[in-house]
């Protein structure tokens, strides 16, 4: 159990998802102050040590369809953007509120998963949450509800909190949710239903175990969670299912007094990240490197424009490029900072010059070695 736990107290980033019938009284559409609260002082200690977290919560349907006098039961389209615009800003405030009650900064991005799959919005999305960590800030993600159609459908949020850590390279993703973890059958169901506290391969017979969304073995249905887990654990990102019904849910995971179950992921972030760049199978283009550019590569650097003589191919920012060495030798692939249009202009020069250059201040580097694996 010790080495479970510290999936969550070694990890580095962490990404955390509120489930709205924690966050909101179901009978009241009120929010559950004191656990917010509560949650807020575990948020603050972990930042204490040093930790990013970034926070992926639910509960604006929930709360603005109070306020709007809205049925309960399923509501139309129009119904749930309306009730997600009025609770969004009541929610946000709450956050604002609440962890500013622990000296902690936030920040709203409301995201659909188009943000996470789409390629450029993905790397405008990555800019502004890295940014906002940099800053000392906590990103406070919601779906985009008021705009989305089909994304409106409970357990979307496990799916994009499982985004959002694949994208932020997060150690951890921990999702709070009303059951403690995983079981072999519906617990609710089924009184000889075993818990399963460490899973290493999401099998199909794992994947089974998580029944239909419409099961009430969770909120959003468990096939979510597990789905959650596949995106997770393939990035890298190991990924806790635990109840979040008590006052400081992370706490009592942290100090062993609360069961969950934990989705272990071989790699690290930044291993698995090399090894999708690695297995990517389209290059839109290639850099040739001058020797020194080589050499600095193989000692674990970046690639600055000033070490690339040659540019083919027709790419834009994000796209895969292959590295290729003075002699023609393939030394590796990478994803580029520039589009070719941009990068044959910076080509050659130092990073100092760039925004003369471009009009632009761009990263410093052409690629940067977490984006690269080398041959």
């Amino acid at each position: 159990m010790a080495s479970l736990i510290e999936k969550l107290t070694n990890a580095k980033r962490v990404v955390i998802k509120i489930g709205s019938a924690l966050l909101v009284d179901g009978d009241t559409g009120e929010l559950r102050k004191r656990w917010l609260v509560a949650l807020a002082e575990d948020v603050a200690e972990m930042r204490a040590r040093g930790q990013e977290v970034l926070i992926v919560s639910s509960g604006s349907i929930a709360m603005g369809r109070t306020v709007l006098g809205l049925p309960a039961g399923q509501l139309r389209l129009e119904e749930s953007q309306a009730a997600a615009a009025t609770g969004q800003v009541l929610l946000a405030h709450a956050y604002q509120e609440i962890l500013g009650l622990v000296d902690l900064k936030i920040a709203q991005i409301l995201l659909t998963l188009s943000d996470t799959e789409e390629r450029r919005r993905y790397l405008n999305a990555r800019s502004t949450l890295s940014t906002l960590l940099s800053l000392g800030s906590i990103p406070v993600i919601n779906e985009n509800d008021t705009v989305a159609t089909s994304e409106i459908r409970y357990g979307d949020n496990d799916r994009l909190a499982a985004r959002v850590a694949q994208m932020m390279g997060a150690d951890c993703l921990v999702l709070l949710s009303d059951v403690d973890g995983l079981y072999d059958k519906d617990p609710t169901t089924n009184a000889d239903a075993t818990f399963l506290p460490e899973i290493h391969d999401l099998s199909d017979e794992i994947m089974a175990m998580g029944g239909g969304v419409q099961t009430a073995y969770g909120s959003g249905g468990m096939i979510t969670k597990l789905k959650a887990a596949q995106i997770a654990t393939q990035a890298g990102c190991s990924m806790i299912i635990a109840s979040g019904k008590i006052r400081h849910p992370l706490q009592a995971i942290e100090k062993g007094d609360a069961r969950f179950s934990c989705f272990v992921a071989t790699d690290t972030p930044r291993t698995a990240r090399k090894k999708w760049i690695a297995g990517s199978l389209s290059s839109a283009g290639t850099l040739t490197l001058d020797t020194g550019a080589e050499k600095a590569l193989g000692n674990g650097k970046s690639l600055l424009p000033a070490g690339v003589t040659r540019i083919d191919g027709d790419f834009e920012r994000g796209d895969l490029v292959t590295l290729i060495s003075a002699d023609g030798k393939e030394l590796g692939r990478g994803l580029s900072n520039y589009s070719s249009e941009d990068a044959k202009l910076i080509i050659g020069h130092k990073s100092g010059e760039i925004a003369d250059l471009l009009g632009y201040s761009g990263r410093d580097e052409l690629v940067h070695r977490d984006e690269m694996a080398l041959n």
